[in-house]
This record gives C-alpha cells, sequence and structure tokens, in this order.
C-alpha cells in the first residue's frame, strides 16, 4: 500500500487538493479532522490539555480559538501541546492505515499540514506539496474569520517555508488557477503512482509488530 503524504502550508488550498485526491477513489487521512475529534467533547486530548492549558478547555471540550491565544508565539508551549498530541494522532492514524489495508486500498493519502517539520516526511512513499503565490496565500489566509496579519505571522513562523517544500517534494500541485487545474494535476500525479514502489508502510508494520 503506497502511503502518500500531502502537505503545504497555511492557505495553499490543501484541503480541496485532498479532496480532489479522495474524489479519484483514495482514502484520505486528514491529520486536522483526527486533532478536531481529539479536542471534542470526549475526546482523548481533552482531560490532558485541561491538566497543562486549564484555560482552553470550557463544557467538556477544547476552544481551539483559546487554545490558540495561549501556544502561538510561544515556543515552549507549542513544544509541550504536540508532546500532548501527536503521540494520540499517530495512534488514530495507525489505525486508519490498518483499515485501509484491510480494504485493499492501493493507496492512501496522509493530510498532514506539518509533515516536514514533524519529520512526517520519512515515514511516506512520496511527497505532495501544495502550493500558490505569496499573494494568493495572504489573501485567503485574510479573509478567514478571527484571523489577524501577526496571527498569520506567528503561523508561518513555525512552518517551513514553502520553497524548501517544494524543493523537497516529489510532486507539486499549484492552486493557483482553480480546482480543473489543480484536478487535472492530480489526476496526473495519480497516473504516475500507478508503479511507485510502496516500501513505508511493511517497514511501519514490522517495526510495531
Amino acid at each position: 500500500m503506497l502511503l502518500i503524504g500531502l502537505t503545504g502550508s497555511i492557505g495553499m488550498g490543501k484541503t480541496e487538493t485532498a479532496r480532489l485526491f479522495a474524489r479519484a477513489g483514495v482514502p484520505v487521512y486528514d491529520a486536522d479532522a483526527a486533532v478536531h475529534a481529539l479536542y471534542d467533547k470526549g475526546g482523548a486530548a481533552v482531560e490532558l490539555i485541561a491538566q497543562e492549558f486549564p484555560d482552553a478547555v470550557s463544557d467538556g471540550a477544547v476552544d481551539r480559538n483559546a487554545l490558540s491565544k495561549l501556544v502561538v508565539g510561544n515556543a515552549d508551549a507549542v513544544k509541550k501541546l504536540e508532546g500532548l498530541i501527536h503521540p494520540l494522532v499517530g495512534k488514530a492514524q495507525m489505525a486508519f492505515l490498518a483499515a485501509a489495508e484491510k480494504s485493499g486500498a492501493p493507496a492512501v493519502l496522509l493530510d498532514i499540514p506539518l509533515l516536514f517539520e514533524t519529520g512526517g516526511d520519512t515515514r511516506v512513499d512520496v511527497v505532495v506539496v501544495v502550493s500558490t503565490s505569496p499573494e494568493i496565500q495572504r489573501a485567503r489566509v485574510l479573509s478567514r474569520a478571527n484571523m489577524s496579519a501577526d496571527k498569520l505571522d506567528a503561523i508561518l513562523a513555525r512552518q517551513m517555508p514553502d520553497a524548501h517544500k517544494r524543493a523537497r517534494a516529489h510532486f507539486i500541485v499549484d492552486t493557483s488557477h482553480g480546482l480543473a487545474h489543480a484536478g487535472a494535476q492530480v489526476d496526473a500525479i495519480l497516473a504516475r503512482l500507478r508503479h511507485w514502489p510502496a516500501r513505508v508502510w511493511a517497514a511501519r508494520k514490522a517495526q510495531a509488530g
């Protein structure tokens, strides 16, 4: 089973690109969605975060905006939060991969925003980077609710520069020209990947077992 890692900085169009892979029949693991589930009522992360960041938990769930205010721009707080969340996300990811393999899927997509920053690129077979121009990126992000230029700059400071991601990618999807153009790129990538060697998942299972 081929592991495709999808990544891209904030505002690049990664979510829409992941949907294009899903429409093409590739099972998609969404790391952000996994985190949302962990933060929601009954989620495995709620109690852990309540112990470390009590002001970020309200009515039995993690308030993502409150948590963001507590950690953005604070390297120590970010590191502490990642130490709590990454093991839980990793467990959810392994369960997804096992289910996808059982279903006979030839390939899966792991949608991971910080793929390079967390070393996740070493745990996939191929990396796809979603990109656009800095001007389009900023316009997209600043149109979002609860977003400011300062907050965007703080987020970008935590992420590897787009140029560095592009240089390390096997494939790039440019989202500057709309969904149809991005979809054609996804189709071309999947055509190239039909004979791409899948090595990482077998190694992961060997380590886990």
